[in-house]
């Protein structure tokens, strides 16, 4: 089945050239692959939007494409049909039968149609660097009139440390409401694909853009799921740094000991003490804490909080050979 390209601009088939252009802008400022981090999805929505926008702007592409559909658009073969057979086309020339379709370049559109927006209501402008700084006073229900946008929607995103630690992929099932080309509600099942980075933190946040319901004369909220840790059995984060804690009796703390860890990544690290171990000392090992989210080849400190255990009671020979031996050490 081809593309719907009135439902792709979430516009009604009576849609004006004004109402085309107000939806392209709204839709490729969310979409534009400038201001997404998934570029690969954001980059195929703005081409789709784009050509969507090329074909009903057009007015001899969007005669052909409401006669016959997107494939008859593009492959040019379609019957030539005269009044005289009984098809009307509404006072409009009937289609060119030498018709091609050339589809015309994202960019340039965008170009365009932000290049002629003068009134404020949007546009993408050039910062000093070179670089596009959107602005839009429409979509939070601004100024001039624009479409009022729901107020977003956060979910609770809960990771293991582990997946913190060394990343993964989480797929998130969803169901919405939205239009179809006939403005009908329908209930829409998607899978969205989140790519959890290492190094993550609490509080990270992950925005799938206008995935909540859609609603007439109102912009579908965004959808965002919030990271959160769930509690570690070993390990507690503070920042970059993982802290662990660790008991050592009072012998080994003044004769030595060689503590052995699995990282979150299933390595074993071996960590000596070799110096005498008072009661809240904390050992520091370099480069074994959690992954630098700017940076992931770097990695924080992993901490070790080291308590001392001392036996219940001593014998009074025990404490015999105790005064003996620190006694002559003293």
């Amino acid at each position: 089945m081809g593309a719907d390209y009135y439902n792709i601009l979430k516009v009604n088939r009576n849609a004006t050239d004004e109402d085309l252009k107000k939806s392209y802008r709204r839709l490729a400022m969310i979409w534009h692959p400038d201001k997404n981090a998934n570029k690969l999805e954001s980059e195929a929505k703005f081409k789709h939007i784009s050509e969507a926008y090329d074909v009903l702007s057009d007015p001899q592409k969007r005669q052909i494409y409401d006669l016959y559909g997107e494939e008859g658009l593009k492959s040019g073969q379609f019957s030539f049909r005269t009044h005289n057979q009984g098809f009307h086309y509404d006072n409009q020339q009937p289609p060119n039968p030498n018709f091609r379709f050339n589809p015309r370049n994202a960019d340039d559109i965008y170009a365009e149609i932000f290049g002629e927006s003068s009134n404020g209501n949007a546009g993408a402008h050039r910062s000093s660097n070179g670089r596009r700084d959107f602005r839009s006073t429409t979509m939070n229900g601004g100024g001039g009139g624009g479409l009022r946008k729901a107020a977003p929607i956060e979910n609770v995103l809960m990771c293991r440390l582990e997946e913190l630690y060394s990343g993964v992929t989480r797929k998130m099932k969803i169901s919405r409401n939205v239009l179809d080309s006939y403005g009908k509600p329908r209930v829409l099942e998607e899978i969205l694909t989140i790519d959890i980075k290492r190094g993550w933190k609490k509080g990270t946040k992950v925005t799938f853009p206008e995935k909540g319901n859609e609603e007439h004369g109102i912009i579908p909220a965004d959808l965002i799921f919030v990271v959160d840790e769930r509690p570690h059995q070993v390990y507690t984060r503070d920042g970059n740094d993982l802290i662990v804690k660790q008991e050592i009796t009072l012998l080994e703390s003044l004769t030595g000991k060689t503590l052995e860890l699995t990282t979150l990544d299933g390595r074993n690290i071996m960590v000596p003490l070799t110096e005498i171990i008072k009661p809240g000392h904390e050992v520091v090992v370099p480069n074994e804490g959690m992954p630098v989210s700017k940076d992931p080849r770097k990695k924080g400190t992993l901490r070790i909080h080291i308590d001392v255990r001392y036996p219940r009671r001593l014998t009074e020979a025990q404490k015999y050979d105790l005064r003996r031996v620190l006694g002559a050490s003293s």
